[in-house]
Protein backbone atom coordinates (compact mmCIF):
# COMPACT_ATOMS: atom_id res chain seq x y z
CA UNK A 1 0.00 0.00 0.00
CA UNK A 2 1.16 3.29 -1.27
CA UNK A 3 1.67 6.24 1.78
CA UNK A 4 0.74 9.97 1.30
CA UNK A 5 3.93 10.59 3.03
CA UNK A 6 6.68 12.30 1.06
CA UNK A 7 10.12 11.05 0.40
CA UNK A 8 13.55 11.74 -0.51
CA UNK A 9 16.33 9.24 -0.88
CA UNK A 10 19.95 11.11 -0.62
CA UNK A 11 23.26 10.08 -2.02
CA UNK A 12 26.13 10.91 -4.04
CA UNK A 13 24.71 9.46 -7.29
CA UNK A 14 26.08 5.79 -6.83
CA UNK A 15 23.83 3.45 -8.68
CA UNK A 16 24.34 0.90 -6.11
CA UNK A 17 23.58 3.81 -2.82
CA UNK A 18 20.76 4.39 -4.57
CA UNK A 19 18.92 1.13 -5.38
CA UNK A 20 19.37 0.18 -1.48
CA UNK A 21 17.13 3.20 -0.71
CA UNK A 22 14.66 2.97 -3.79
CA UNK A 23 14.72 -0.78 -2.35
CA UNK A 24 14.02 0.11 1.11
CA UNK A 25 11.41 3.46 0.40
CA UNK A 26 9.35 0.77 -1.86
CA UNK A 27 9.11 -1.61 0.99
CA UNK A 28 7.80 1.40 3.33
CA UNK A 29 5.08 2.13 0.51
CA UNK A 30 6.46 5.51 -0.23
CA UNK A 31 7.04 6.79 -3.78
CA UNK A 32 10.77 8.64 -3.21
CA UNK A 33 12.41 11.47 -5.18
CA UNK A 34 15.69 11.43 -5.94
CA UNK A 35 18.24 14.11 -4.61
CA UNK A 36 22.15 13.89 -5.15
CA UNK A 37 24.69 16.13 -3.24
CA UNK A 38 27.98 16.80 -5.65
CA UNK A 39 30.81 18.20 -2.35
CA UNK A 40 33.82 18.94 -4.50
CA UNK A 41 37.29 20.18 -2.99
CA UNK A 42 38.43 20.38 -0.67
CA UNK A 43 35.50 19.59 1.42
CA UNK A 44 35.20 15.83 0.14
CA UNK A 45 38.23 15.25 1.87
CA UNK A 46 37.40 16.97 5.41
CA UNK A 47 35.41 15.23 8.02
CA UNK A 48 31.14 16.58 7.26
CA UNK A 49 31.45 18.07 10.86
CA UNK A 50 33.09 20.68 9.50
CA UNK A 51 31.40 21.04 6.20
CA UNK A 52 29.43 24.91 6.16
CA UNK A 53 26.88 24.54 4.20
CA UNK A 54 25.83 21.61 3.30
CA UNK A 55 23.00 22.10 1.44
CA UNK A 56 25.12 24.23 -1.26
CA UNK A 57 26.50 21.04 -2.23
CA UNK A 58 23.20 19.50 -3.89
CA UNK A 59 24.31 18.16 -7.48
CA UNK A 60 22.31 21.67 -9.00
CA UNK A 61 19.16 19.62 -10.49
CA UNK A 62 18.06 17.87 -7.27
CA UNK A 63 18.29 21.21 -5.11
CA UNK A 64 17.56 20.66 -1.44
CA UNK A 65 15.36 23.53 -0.52
CA UNK A 66 11.78 23.30 1.24
CA UNK A 67 9.33 21.56 1.83
CA UNK A 68 11.19 19.24 3.60
CA UNK A 69 10.43 15.83 3.31
CA UNK A 70 8.47 13.23 5.43
CA UNK A 71 11.15 11.02 5.41
CA UNK A 72 14.56 11.04 4.40
CA UNK A 73 16.70 8.29 3.23
CA UNK A 74 20.32 8.81 2.75
CA UNK A 75 23.74 6.44 2.12
CA UNK A 76 27.06 7.56 1.70
CA UNK A 77 29.47 9.67 3.84
CA UNK A 78 28.98 12.96 1.24
CA UNK A 79 25.01 12.66 1.98
CA UNK A 80 25.59 12.60 6.28
CA UNK A 81 26.02 16.42 6.35
CA UNK A 82 23.47 17.41 4.00
CA UNK A 83 20.78 14.90 5.73
CA UNK A 84 21.43 16.16 9.70
CA UNK A 85 21.19 19.73 8.10
CA UNK A 86 17.57 18.36 6.63
CA UNK A 87 16.34 16.77 9.96
CA UNK A 88 17.39 19.95 12.05
CA UNK A 89 16.09 22.31 9.90
CA UNK A 90 12.95 20.47 9.60
CA UNK A 91 12.47 21.02 13.43
CA UNK A 92 12.71 17.28 13.80
CA UNK A 93 9.58 16.13 11.78
CA UNK A 94 11.92 14.26 9.08
CA UNK A 95 12.38 11.09 9.88
CA UNK A 96 16.03 10.33 8.99
CA UNK A 97 16.85 6.82 8.16
CA UNK A 98 21.35 6.25 7.11
CA UNK A 99 22.71 3.02 5.25
CA UNK A 100 25.84 2.64 5.91
CA UNK A 101 27.88 3.72 8.58
CA UNK A 102 28.03 7.26 8.38
CA UNK A 103 30.91 8.28 10.57
CA UNK A 104 29.31 10.26 13.08
CA UNK A 105 27.45 9.48 16.31
CA UNK A 106 24.34 7.09 15.19
CA UNK A 107 22.14 9.55 17.38
CA UNK A 108 22.15 11.88 14.88
CA UNK A 109 19.82 10.20 12.80
CA UNK A 110 16.49 8.31 13.50
CA UNK A 111 17.81 5.15 12.44
CA UNK A 112 21.34 4.08 10.92
CA UNK A 113 20.97 0.66 9.45
CA UNK A 114 24.66 -0.98 8.43
CA UNK A 115 25.91 -4.90 7.73
CA UNK A 116 26.68 -6.83 10.70
CA UNK A 117 30.22 -7.30 9.59
CA UNK A 118 30.43 -2.91 10.51
CA UNK A 119 30.42 -3.91 13.80
CA UNK A 120 28.39 -0.99 14.88
CA UNK A 121 25.52 -0.77 17.40
CA UNK A 122 23.30 1.20 19.53
CA UNK A 123 19.32 1.99 19.99
CA UNK A 124 19.10 3.76 16.58
CA UNK A 125 21.48 1.17 15.00
CA UNK A 126 19.40 -1.51 13.20
CA UNK A 127 21.68 -4.56 11.72
CA UNK A 128 21.33 -6.89 8.93
CA UNK A 129 23.79 -9.87 7.37
CA UNK A 130 23.87 -8.21 3.88
CA UNK A 131 22.59 -4.72 1.99
CA UNK A 132 19.24 -3.79 0.87
CA UNK A 133 17.98 -4.09 -2.74
CA UNK A 134 15.02 -3.55 -4.38
CA UNK A 135 14.67 -7.52 -5.25
CA UNK A 136 11.41 -8.80 -4.17
CA UNK A 137 9.24 -12.28 -5.32
CA UNK A 138 6.62 -10.23 -6.84
CA UNK A 139 9.31 -8.63 -9.25
CA UNK A 140 11.10 -12.21 -9.60
CA UNK A 141 7.19 -13.35 -10.85
CA UNK A 142 7.42 -10.49 -13.57
CA UNK A 143 10.99 -11.10 -14.83
CA UNK A 144 9.99 -14.55 -15.14
CA UNK A 145 6.87 -13.76 -17.47
CA UNK A 146 8.86 -10.78 -19.06
CA UNK A 147 11.87 -12.76 -20.33
CA UNK A 148 9.98 -16.32 -20.85
CA UNK A 149 10.82 -15.53 -24.63
CA UNK A 150 14.44 -15.17 -24.45
CA UNK A 151 15.28 -17.43 -21.85
CA UNK A 152 12.88 -20.51 -21.66
CA UNK A 153 14.27 -21.86 -24.73
CA UNK A 154 17.85 -21.78 -23.13
CA UNK A 155 19.34 -24.77 -22.13
CA UNK A 156 18.84 -26.16 -19.07
CA UNK A 157 20.10 -25.95 -16.05
CA UNK A 158 21.21 -22.43 -16.70
CA UNK A 159 24.02 -20.99 -15.07
CA UNK A 160 23.16 -16.91 -14.33
CA UNK A 161 26.33 -14.89 -14.01
CA UNK A 162 26.64 -11.46 -12.56
CA UNK A 163 29.76 -9.78 -13.17
CA UNK A 164 31.00 -6.79 -11.91
CA UNK A 165 34.34 -5.18 -12.31
CA UNK A 166 36.88 -3.33 -10.60
CA UNK A 167 36.68 -0.91 -8.09
CA UNK A 168 39.01 1.52 -5.67
CA UNK A 169 40.82 -1.47 -4.07
CA UNK A 170 40.16 -4.39 -6.47
CA UNK A 171 41.91 -4.87 -10.05
CA UNK A 172 39.49 -7.11 -12.23
CA UNK A 173 42.40 -8.12 -14.06
CA UNK A 174 42.16 -9.21 -17.95
CA UNK A 175 43.60 -12.41 -16.34
CA UNK A 176 41.58 -12.28 -13.66
CA UNK A 177 38.44 -12.18 -16.54
CA UNK A 178 39.85 -15.23 -18.16
CA UNK A 179 40.71 -17.19 -15.42
CA UNK A 180 36.93 -16.80 -14.52
CA UNK A 181 35.41 -17.53 -17.91
CA UNK A 182 37.59 -20.46 -17.97
CA UNK A 183 35.99 -21.66 -14.86
CA UNK A 184 32.25 -20.84 -15.98
CA UNK A 185 33.22 -22.89 -19.17
CA UNK A 186 34.38 -25.69 -17.24
CA UNK A 187 31.02 -25.47 -15.00
CA UNK A 188 29.08 -25.47 -18.08
CA UNK A 189 30.67 -28.40 -20.00
CA UNK A 190 30.31 -30.37 -16.55
CA UNK A 191 26.61 -29.98 -16.96
CA UNK A 192 24.86 -31.51 -20.33
CA UNK A 193 22.74 -29.40 -22.12
CA UNK A 194 23.44 -26.31 -19.81
CA UNK A 195 23.83 -22.60 -21.17
CA UNK A 196 24.76 -19.43 -19.24
CA UNK A 197 22.95 -16.35 -18.84
CA UNK A 198 25.10 -13.28 -18.60
CA UNK A 199 25.33 -9.70 -17.29
CA UNK A 200 27.94 -7.44 -17.14
CA UNK A 201 27.91 -4.00 -15.17
CA UNK A 202 29.03 -0.81 -15.92
CA UNK A 203 32.53 -2.13 -14.16
CA UNK A 204 32.79 -4.52 -15.91
CA UNK A 205 35.05 -2.65 -18.90
CA UNK A 206 35.31 -3.56 -22.31
CA UNK A 207 38.14 -5.42 -22.57
CA UNK A 208 37.35 -8.04 -20.12
CA UNK A 209 33.78 -7.84 -21.91
CA UNK A 210 34.99 -9.14 -24.99
CA UNK A 211 37.18 -11.93 -22.72
CA UNK A 212 33.99 -13.04 -21.59
CA UNK A 213 32.79 -13.59 -25.38
CA UNK A 214 35.17 -14.93 -26.45
CA UNK A 215 35.63 -17.87 -24.28
CA UNK A 216 31.91 -18.00 -24.05
CA UNK A 217 30.76 -17.31 -27.32
CA UNK A 218 28.23 -20.44 -28.60
CA UNK A 219 24.53 -20.78 -29.35
CA UNK A 220 23.64 -22.16 -25.82
CA UNK A 221 24.64 -18.96 -24.39
CA UNK A 222 23.76 -15.69 -23.65
CA UNK A 223 25.62 -12.57 -23.04
CA UNK A 224 24.27 -9.01 -22.60
CA UNK A 225 25.33 -6.74 -25.27
CA UNK A 226 23.87 -3.43 -23.32
CA UNK A 227 21.20 -3.05 -25.47
CA UNK A 228 17.50 -3.66 -24.85
CA UNK A 229 15.85 -4.32 -21.51
CA UNK A 230 18.50 -5.13 -18.67
CA UNK A 231 17.96 -8.76 -17.76
CA UNK A 232 19.55 -8.54 -14.71
CA UNK A 233 16.30 -9.52 -12.72
CA UNK A 234 15.26 -11.68 -15.47
CA UNK A 235 18.63 -13.88 -15.20
CA UNK A 236 17.87 -14.78 -11.73
CA UNK A 237 14.25 -15.54 -12.37
CA UNK A 238 15.24 -18.27 -14.84
CA UNK A 239 18.77 -19.07 -13.36
CA UNK A 240 19.10 -22.53 -11.67
CA UNK A 241 22.38 -21.86 -9.92
CA UNK A 242 24.10 -17.72 -9.88
CA UNK A 243 27.44 -17.01 -9.76
CA UNK A 244 28.54 -13.71 -8.78
CA UNK A 245 31.86 -11.81 -8.05
CA UNK A 246 32.87 -11.01 -5.00
CA UNK A 247 33.02 -7.33 -5.25
CA UNK A 248 29.59 -6.51 -4.89
CA UNK A 249 27.58 -6.81 -1.06
CA UNK A 250 24.53 -5.42 -3.59
CA UNK A 251 24.56 -8.17 -6.03
CA UNK A 252 25.47 -11.33 -3.78
CA UNK A 253 22.42 -10.00 -1.07
CA UNK A 254 20.31 -9.78 -4.25
CA UNK A 255 21.51 -13.56 -5.39
CA UNK A 256 20.99 -14.65 -2.09
CA UNK A 257 17.51 -13.57 -1.64
CA UNK A 258 16.56 -15.69 -4.63
CA UNK A 259 16.81 -19.04 -2.52
CA UNK A 260 18.94 -20.23 -5.62
CA UNK A 261 22.44 -22.27 -5.11
CA UNK A 262 24.55 -19.36 -5.04
CA UNK A 263 28.27 -19.63 -6.07
CA UNK A 264 30.63 -15.95 -5.22
CA UNK A 265 33.96 -15.94 -7.74
CA UNK A 266 36.82 -14.00 -5.17
CA UNK A 267 38.54 -11.04 -6.64
CA UNK A 268 41.84 -10.21 -4.48
CA UNK A 269 42.05 -7.13 -2.32
CA UNK A 270 39.15 -5.48 -1.32
CA UNK A 271 38.19 -4.08 2.03
CA UNK A 272 38.38 -6.52 5.34
CA UNK A 273 34.70 -6.34 5.98
CA UNK A 274 33.76 -7.03 2.40
CA UNK A 275 36.00 -10.43 2.74
CA UNK A 276 34.51 -10.99 5.56
CA UNK A 277 30.97 -10.42 4.56
CA UNK A 278 31.68 -13.01 2.14
CA UNK A 279 33.47 -15.31 3.77
CA UNK A 280 30.21 -15.46 6.92
CA UNK A 281 27.34 -16.23 3.94
CA UNK A 282 29.57 -19.37 3.32
CA UNK A 283 30.31 -20.52 6.55
CA UNK A 284 26.89 -20.21 7.12
CA UNK A 285 25.53 -22.09 4.15
CA UNK A 286 23.74 -19.52 2.26
CA UNK A 287 26.68 -19.80 -0.77
CA UNK A 288 29.41 -21.44 -1.76
CA UNK A 289 33.15 -20.69 -3.19
CA UNK A 290 33.14 -20.73 -7.57
CA UNK A 291 36.14 -22.60 -8.48
CA UNK A 292 34.54 -24.10 -11.47
CA UNK A 293 32.08 -26.79 -9.86
CA UNK A 294 28.42 -26.49 -9.27
CA UNK A 295 26.57 -28.65 -7.24
CA UNK A 296 23.03 -28.24 -6.53
CA UNK A 297 22.75 -27.56 -2.68
CA UNK A 298 19.94 -26.01 -1.15
CA UNK A 299 20.69 -22.80 0.80
CA UNK A 300 18.73 -21.00 3.14
CA UNK A 301 17.15 -17.66 1.33
CA UNK A 302 18.67 -14.34 2.99
CA UNK A 303 15.51 -12.58 3.11
CA UNK A 304 15.78 -9.81 5.90
CA UNK A 305 13.92 -6.56 4.60
CA UNK A 306 10.45 -7.75 5.82
CA UNK A 307 12.29 -7.68 9.72
CA UNK A 308 13.61 -4.91 9.08
CA UNK A 309 10.85 -2.37 7.58
CA UNK A 310 8.55 -4.30 10.63
CA UNK A 311 11.04 -2.90 13.21
CA UNK A 312 11.77 0.55 11.01
CA UNK A 313 7.63 1.70 11.30
CA UNK A 314 8.05 0.88 15.14
CA UNK A 315 9.95 3.81 15.00
CA UNK A 316 7.73 5.59 12.50
CA UNK A 317 5.59 8.58 14.00
CA UNK A 318 3.38 8.16 11.71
Amino acid sequence: MTSSKTCWILTEGHVGMESQCIGLAENLGLTPQIKRTAPKAPWIWLPVQVWPDPLSMAAPETPLTEPWPDVLISCGRRSVAAAVQIKKLSGGKTFAVHLQVPRIPPESFDAVIVPEHDRLSGPHVLTMRGALHRLTGQKLEEAKKSFAPRFEPQGSPRIGVLVGGSNKRQDFTSALMRDFAEKLRQAQQSLPGSSILLTPSRRTGKENESILREVLSGTHNFLWDGTGENPYFGIMAWADFLVVTSDSVNMISEACYTGKPVYIYNIPGGSQRLRQFSEKLIADGYARAFNGDLENFGPPRLDEMSDLVDNLKKKLPF
